[in-house]
């Protein structure tokens, strides 16, 4: 991926973002759809995976077929929200290593609490897609990418659902090498650090706690 920041347009992710935007979206909705889209965007985000080919028997001969080269790839999602791209991305690479960060946004500094940290062994030389619905202030984005590199993890990628333009500098600032794809890059936060137009807290629609 040449620019740091990918925004898949494709109709299929824009027209289920738009029905994730209303306001009426039941839980059950917003829950499918988010799986939906999340299945979308790691097409993009796993576009250049590395092939290697191996020799197989269809019924009608033997030939030399792609499969993916290196090690497993490392799905990290970042608590509670990320989980709702996870299930969508692990339907499609079901053999992908999982872990997770648990970070909460602190409602008065906007700045990340850690509260669990849990990642596959060996991330050195995996491919390491962090996921996050929203790329808002961009502090726990950056925190958790933050850990990931204390861990050994070098090719990393982040993929979330919608961004802000606050957000995807701070992580340029914080962390060049690490390219953000995304459905949509909205106008701004607002002054309680949400995405506008956005679509509300996602984890809180996901779970139906709001």
């Amino acid at each position: 991926m040449s620019e740091y920041l990918t925004i898949v347009r494709h109709p299929l992710v824009q027209h289920k973002l738009t029905l994730m935007r209303e306001a009426g979206a039941s839980t059950a909705e917003f829950r499918r759809l988010l799986r939906e889209i999340s299945q979308l965007l790691a097409y993009e985000v796993t576009r250049d995976l590395e092939l290697t080919t191996r020799p197989i028997d269809t019924p009608v001969c033997a030939m030399q077929a792609p499969v993916l080269a290196g090690k497993k790839l490392a799905l990290i999602s970042i608590l509670r929200a990320g989980n709702g791209l996870l299930d969508g991305v692990l339907e499609l690479i079901p053999s992908a290593r999982v872990g997770f960060v648990g970070l909460y946004r602190d409602e008065v500094t906007l700045r990340p609490v850690q509260y669990y940290v849990k990642l596959p062994q060996d991330l050195a030389g995996r491919l390491v897609v962090a996921v996050d619905p929203m790329l808002a202030t961009g502090n726990s984005a950056v925190a958790a990418i933050d850990l990931l590199k204390e861990a050994g993890a070098t090719d990393i990628r982040f993929m979330c659902l919608l961004a802000a333009p606050e957000g995807v500098a701070r992580m340029k600032e914080a962390h060049p090498d690490v390219p953000v794809i995304t459905a949509a890059l909205d106008e701004r936060l607002n002054e309680h650090g949400y995405i506008v137009p956005g679509l509300g807290d996602a984890g809180d629609r996901m779970f139906g706690t709001k």
